[in-house]
C-alpha cells in the first residue's frame, strides 16, 4: 500500500431544491390559493474519521467530492426531499485545513468523529410564502441558493504513543518487527523504509499500544534533505521516543546528536518530548571491553538517564526495555530534563 500523507481537495455543498409555484385545485374550492412548497436542502459534505484507514491514498484518484442537491418543491405544500449528505472517510489524525488561507478547521483524532467541511444550500420558498392581503394568488417562487464550494489541503499525523527515530539502518524496523506483528521492508542499506511503520505491541495488561517507526532521519532533515522532512510531523503526537542508536556505527555519538539537532531545528517543541536512549546490535560487539564501557558512559551523561543495551535482531534486554516504556506511560509521562542538542550543528 502506498502511503500517502497530504492531499488536496474540493468539496461541494448540494444546491437546495427550488420552490414551486402551484395552486390548490380542488372540487368545490374555485380559489384555494397558493399550495406550491418549499425546495429541499442541499446535502453537505463532511469527513468522517475512520480506524480501518492509514492513508490518505484514495483522494490522489479522486479530489473533487460533492454532495446531493435537494429536491424541488411540490403541490399541496410538499416541501421537496433534502439532499443526501456526503460523506468522506479519513484515517484519524487528519487535520483539515482550508486551502486557500491555510487556516487549521478541524483535527480529526478519534474514530467516529465528524466535521463538516461544506454546507448544503437552502431551498428555495414555495409561493405560498407570498400569500398577501395585496396578492392573493402569487405566481412566483425562490430558487435554491447553491452550496459551499471550497478547497482543503488534508494532512495526516500518525497517531501512535510512540515513535521510534534513529538514523538509516539504526535498527528500528528490526526493532518493530520484533516487537509487534508489523512485518516492514528490512535490509542493510540506508532508506530501506520509505514510509512510517505502525505496528500494535501488546502491554502486560493486555492491550496495545501503537509504535511507529519514523523513515529517513538524517543531517539536514528538518531543511527538507532525505526524507525525514516528510515525516517529521508524525512525531509531534507521539508521548514518547524511543532514540535508537547503531553502537557499531564509526561515530555513535555524533549519530546521536544529529538526530537532537534535527528535533531541534524542525521546531514544535520535539526537542521536549521525553525520549528512551537504546544503543542496539550489541550482539556485534564486546559490551565487557573498556571502548564500549566508555562509550556508554559518554551516552549516560549527555543524555541525563538511562542507556540500554539491545540488540532488535537477537532479542537482547528488548524485555527490560519495554518495561521502561510502560513505566513512563503508566507515569503519564512526568517531565524529565530532555535530551541537550548541541548548538550549531
Amino acid at each position: 500500500m502506498q502511503f500517502i500523507d497530504q492531499a488536496e481537495i474540493q468539496v461541494e455543498g448540494g444546491k437546495g431544491g427550488d420552490g414551486m409555484v402551484a395552486f390548490r385545485r380542488e372540487k368545490f374550492v374555485p380559489a384555494g390559493g397558493p399550495a406550491g412548497g418549499n425546495g429541499g436542502r442541499g446535502g453537505s459534505v463532511i469527513l468522517v474519521a475512520v480506524a480501518h484507514l492509514q492513508t490518505l491514498l484514495d483522494f490522489k484518484f479522486q479530489r473533487v467530492f460533492k454532495a446531493e442537491n435537494g429536491k424541488r418543491g411540490g403541490p399541496k405544500n410538499m416541501t421537496g426531499a433534502a439532499g443526501s449528505d456526503r460523506l468522506i472517510e479519513v484515517p484519524p489524525g487528519t487535520m483539515i485545513y482550508d486551502g486557500e488561507t491555510e487556516e487549521l478547521l478541524g483535527d480529526l483524532v478519534k474514530p467516529g468523529q465528524t466535521f463538516c467541511v461544506a454546507q448544503g444550500g437552502k431551498g428555495g420558498l414555495g409561493n405560498k410564502h407570498f400569500l398577501s392581503n395585496s396578492n392573493r394568488a402569487p405566481e412566483y417562487a425562490l430558487p435554491g441558493l447553491e452550496g459551499e464550494v471550497r478547497m482543503l489541503r488534508l494532512e495526516l499525523k500518525l497517531l501512535a504513543e510512540v515513535g521510534i527515530i534513529g538514523l538509516p539502518n539504526a535498527g528500528k524496523s528490526t526493532l518493530i518487527a520484533s516487537l509487534s506483528a508489523a512485518r516492514p521492508k528490512i535490509a542493510d542499506y540506508p532508506f530501506t523504509t520509505l514510509v512510517p511503520n505502525l505496528g500494535v505491541v501488546r502491554k502486560p495488561t493486555g492491550d496495545g499500544t501503537v509504535f511507529a517507526d519514523i523513515p529517513g532521519l538524517i543531517e539536514g532533515a528538518s531543511a527538507g534533505l532525505g526524507l525525514g522532512h516528510e515525516f517529521l510531523r508524525h512525531i509531534e503526537r507521539t508521548k514518547l521516543l524511543l532514540h535508537l542508536v547503531d553502537i557499531t556505527d564509526i561515530n555513535p555519538v555524533e549519530n546521536f546528536e544529529t538526530i537532537q539537532n534535527e528535533l531541534k531545528a524542525y521546531g514544535r517543541n520535539l526537542e521536549d518530548k521525553q525520549q528512551i536512549l537504546a544503543l542496539n546490535k550489541v550482539d556485534a560487539v564486546d559490551v565487557e571491553s573498556a571502548e564500549i564501557q566508555e562509550l556508554v558512559n559518554r551516552f549516560r551523561e549527555m543524555s541525563g538517564g538511562k542507556v540500554f543495551l539491545i540488540s532488535a535482531v537477537a532479542g537482547i534486554r528488548l524485555e527490560e526495555l519495554m518495561q521502561e516504556i510502560w513505566q513512563v506511560l503508566e507515569d503519564d509521562l512526568t517531565p524529565l530534563p530532555p535530551f541537550p542538542a548541541r548548538e550549531g550543528g
